[in-house]
């Protein structure tokens, strides 16, 4: 005689226990809070950021570099290029994810834009750190 049930694939474990493993790569909700995250910091950071360079306007060379190589102000600066550029990348990574199908193309976008964001900022780390640094001299 036939047996007329279906072969399902039964699991025991909870659903909570099947996502634990946070998506099919496995960095899923780790990705999405550290965007949430950056997106949150950003905004106290970006209107700091546009206060100083309220601050700057109108000013001498030297009275900015003054201004720049205040620990706080400097502080605030590279916060901001961190958090900025930190989720800059993880923007683009996820359009690319969503977006380039091909893989060799995906895996070359994805380098380039770590590499992107990685120059970004080293260069404005670099500048902040140059001008505040530049009154210790």
């Amino acid at each position: 005689m036939a047996d007329n049930r279906q072969n399902t694939n039964v699991s025991i474990r909870t659903p909570r226990a099947r996502v634990q493993g946070l998506g099919p790569s496995g960095h899923g909700a780790g990705h999405w809070w550290l965007q949430r995250l950056t997106a949150a910091a950003n905004a106290p950071l970006m209107v700091a950021f546009v206060v100083i360079i309220a601050l700057m306007a109108g000013r001498s060379y030297p009275e900015a570099v003054a201004l720049m190589s205040h620990p706080l102000v400097a502080l605030i600066l590279i916060l901001a290029v961190i958090s900025v550029t930190l989720h800059m990348r993880l923007g683009m990574q996820v359009i690319i994810e969503d977006y380039v199908h091909d893989k060799g193309l995906r895996i070359a976008a994805l380098f380039a834009n770590n590499f992107y964001a990685v120059i970004v900022a080293v260069a404005c780390l670099y500048a902040i750190l140059r001008v505040g640094l530049s009154r210790l001299a």
